[in-house]
């Protein structure tokens, strides 16, 4: 998937501007983006702050880790299983 050439801060200070009155036609002439980039945007952090965002953020990594800890542990727990399972 391709990097955003924006950070969600800047993304979140356009839509700022479209709440604000400015009209999507212009926020995406002004930024260089389709007008369709601006209602992708607009449905995926709408009425969030920048706290919000940034422990959102932090809350999807800490969920990243600890997925990623609970497959280790289902992978140890099924070779020990199949380990025992054999008969010597």
């Amino acid at each position: 998937m391709r990097k955003s050439c924006y950070s969600e801060e800047q993304i979140i200070d356009i839509l700022r501007e479209h709440e604000a009155g400015a009209s999507v036609t212009d926020l995406s002439r002004r930024h260089g983006v389709s007008q369709l980039t601006i209602y992708r945007w607009k449905q995926k952090y709408d009425g969030l702050e920048l706290s919000e965002l940034k422990r959102l953020k932090a809350l999807e990594a800490e969920n990243a880790r600890l997925k990623k800890l609970v497959a280790d542990q289902a992978f140890d727990n099924q070779m020990l299983k199949e380990l025992l399972g054999k008969k010597w």
